[in-house]
Order: structure tokens, then C-alpha cells, then sequence
């Protein structure tokens, strides 16, 4: 598995010959990449704040993967009619996306449409990705990554998303203001046990600039397993089982 970070909380991972695109918002310092240069398969979205899916009108190709509330208002808003469509799904669900499994979770956070669409979003979301359908049954060859979205500590961490999901990485908000800060991050580290842990949704703007070595001794300070690591704008990380 292939992970890229496009910097906030856009993430470019690759499933085998799946490719999936989560929270595309460009306009941000991390990033280089035009969003014209990418061609998901699947375009999967937390939740309806802007600086999630700001950028969703460049891949009309893809299918949408969110709540359904939020599935609609793209394909309504973004020119999505003709497409390929959506795959609206929520807490809970596991949908087959390629090769792909990608499991939807809570996340503790708001999720207003921002602008004048008088609507909810739905629940905002995290989404856990694996290679393999999740069973209560650890699968060892499995590889799964975590992408917590937008959210504060919570103890569906602990309690369902480690025990079930088993993430091997994950990449977890850190810029605080927003959402939960280098702090809460190190200990969500510790709670969802995965090997390897990204902060994510930082320097974006300035009230979420952070020192990022900060998160590295959150997550130390946590006695948490995985090995903290920061990636630079649209670097690659390969995840193996």
C-alpha cells in the first residue's frame, strides 16, 4: 500500500491497482501538485468543510465515497450527475472500492456545509483502508491505514477501531484550534495501536501551525508503540503488512 500526503488532510493512497483520494484541498503550503494530475478511482470524503473537499469538482471520473447526505450534495453541487456517481455509506459500514475494503468510523467534529446550502452533512467520518475485508478475525497479512478525518480524542479508538480494524498506520489530526492538537494526537497514537503514525491538518493556516517535532514527543510521551513520522509534502510511504 501507497501513501502520499498532498499536505492538511489530503491523502493519495493506493490499494494494489485501486487508487483512492481522500479530502482533496490543494490550496495548501504542503503541496506542489496539481489536482489535474491525478485520476482516482475513488474520491473519499470525511466530511463537507472546505478545506476537505474544496477541490472534489476536479474528479468528477471518480466515485464518491461519504454519507449519503454528503454524496448528494456533491454529485448535486460539482457536476457529478453524469458520472460515475456515488457510494454513499455511513458509521459503521464496509464498502468494497476495487481493491480495496474501506470501512467508514466515527469522528468527533462538526460537519456543516460551508456556504449557503442549508443542509448537514451527515456524520463526519474517518475511514479505515485495508487490503482485506475486516473480520473478527486478525489477519496478519492485512495491511490497514487509519485516516481519523477531523477529530478530538475518543474512545472508539480503543474500544472498536484497534481491537476490529487493527490499523498498521495512521494519520491523525494535529494541529489543534480544529481539531485535537500534538497532545491528543500522541495519545490517540497509543490508543489505536498502528506501527507508524503522520500528523496531518497543520500549517494549512495559522491557527493550526504547529512545531512538528512537538507531535514526535507527544507520541513518545504517550508510550504509544508506533514510530512517529513526519512526512514532507507529496512524499510516498509504503506500507507493508
Amino acid at each position: 500500500m501507497e501513501l502520499t500526503w498532498h499536505g492538511h488532510s489530503t491523502w493519495h493512497v493506493v490499494v494494489d491497482g485501486t487508487e483512492l483520494l481522500i479530502d482533496p484541498f490543494f490550496d495548501n503550503p504542503k503541496t506542489d501538485v496539481d489536482p489535474e494530475e491525478l485520476a482516482p478511482d475513488y474520491l473519499l470524503l470525511t466530511h463537507g468543510h472546505t478545506d476537505h473537499i474544496a477541490d472534489v469538482g476536479h474528479f468528477a471520473d471518480a466515485t464518491v465515497v461519504a454519507t449519503p447526505e454528503l454524496t448528494g450534495y456533491v454529485q448535486a453541487e460539482f457536476g457529478y450527475e453524469d458520472a460515475v456517481g456515488g457510494m454513499g455509506m455511513n458509521i459503521g459500514g464496509t464498502v468494497e472500492c476495487g481493491d480495496a475494503w474501506v470501512t467508514m468510523v466515527r469522528a468527533d467534529h462538526s460537519n456543516g456545509i460551508d456556504n449557503d446550502y442549508d443542509a448537514s452533512a451527515g456524520m463526519p467520518a474517518g475511514f479505515v483502508i485495508g487490503d482485506a475485508k475486516p473480520t473478527q478475525e486478525s489477519d496478519p497479512d492485512c495491511t490497514t491505514f487509519y485516516h481519523a478525518g477531523d477529530t478530538s480524542l475518543m474512545s472508539e479508538m480503543v474500544d472498536v477501531i484497534a481491537p476490529y480494524l487493527e490499523p498498521d498506520a495512521a494519520a491523525l489530526p494535529a494541529g489543534d484550534h480544529f481539531t485535537m492538537g500534538p497532545a491528543g494526537a500522541g495519545i490517540a497514537a497509543d490508543w489505536v495501536g498502528a506501527n507508524v503514525v503522520f500528523p496531518m491538518h497543520y500549517d494549512s493556516f495559522p491557527p493550526i501551525e504547529i512545531d512538528t517535532d512537538e507531535f514526535v514527543g507527544e507520541v513518545r510521551a504517550a508510550g504509544a508503540n508506533a514510530e512517529p513520522v513526519v512526512l514532507e509534502g507529496d512524499e510516498t510511504y509504503t506500507l507493508d503488512a
